[in-house]
């Protein structure tokens, strides 16, 4: 049986802390850096390349994005790779990639859409790193995908209700990531990355303990 870091039993939920309304949040990097890889999960167009790459620089870890990462190994894109061998070969190559992130050093790591529906990748996640579920609206969705032709699922005769059926049958498995953080129309990306860190920092296993100051 797999076995979930501790969490009260609960998956912990952030909605930005009186400080970080009141916008005092310092920016810049983090005092702590995480012990292990911070995987990003949900919808197309829910912000984890944006968010990914703010986190990752306020940590002081590397970036990685898995469907980059395959793409560069096909040397083709992913829409391509859809077209050419269908769905079930690229949530097979999106598997190994994301096991081979999850198996260095710990970075930040933005997933695709459909990555985390996988539960042998929920369960890598859960075993090597820590899920992030961006959660954001039908209409936030929308109004970022909309004038974007990359999206081999979105080719459809309407596209904005394929989008809200993918968000109805995903979001129960995006449920099951670790921590959630919910994303605002109008919010910007650091203000979003820093309540990542503050609901990582809330769980007590993310980050490794800074040293100790010795006295003598």
């Amino acid at each position: 049986m797999r076995k979930h870091p501790p969490t009260g039993g609960k998956t912990l939920r952030h909605r930005g802390s009186a400080k970080e309304r009141a916008g005092r949040v310092p920016q810049g990097q983090a005092e702590q850096k995480p012990a292990k890889t911070i995987v990003l999960v949900g919808m197309m167009g829910s912000g984890k390349t944006a968010v990914g790459t703010a986190l990752a620089r306020m940590l002081g870890v590397p970036f990685l994005d898995s469907d980059h990462e395959i793409e560069r190994a096909a040397q083709m894109s992913v829409a391509e790779i859809f077209a050419r061998d269908g769905e079930p070969f690229f949530r097979d190559r999106e598997a190994e990639v994301l096991l081979r992130l999850l198996s260095g050093p710990p970075a930040v790591v933005s997933t695709g859409g459909g990555a985390f529906l996988s539960e042998r990748n929920r369960g890598a996640i859960a075993k090597l790193g820590v899920s992030v579920w961006l959660r954001a609206d039908l209409e936030l969705l929308w109004n970022r995908v909309r004038h974007k032709n990359t999206r081999p699922l979105l080719r459809t005769a309407d596209p904005r209700q394929t989008l809200a059926n993918l968000l109805e049958q995903r979001a129960p498995l995006y449920s099951l990531a670790q921590v959630v953080v919910d994303a605002e129309h109008g919010l910007r990306i650091e203000k979003r990355a820093q309540r990542v860190i503050r609901a990582l920092e809330g769980r007590g296993d993310v980050f490794a303990e800074a040293p100790q100051e010795r006295t003598s």
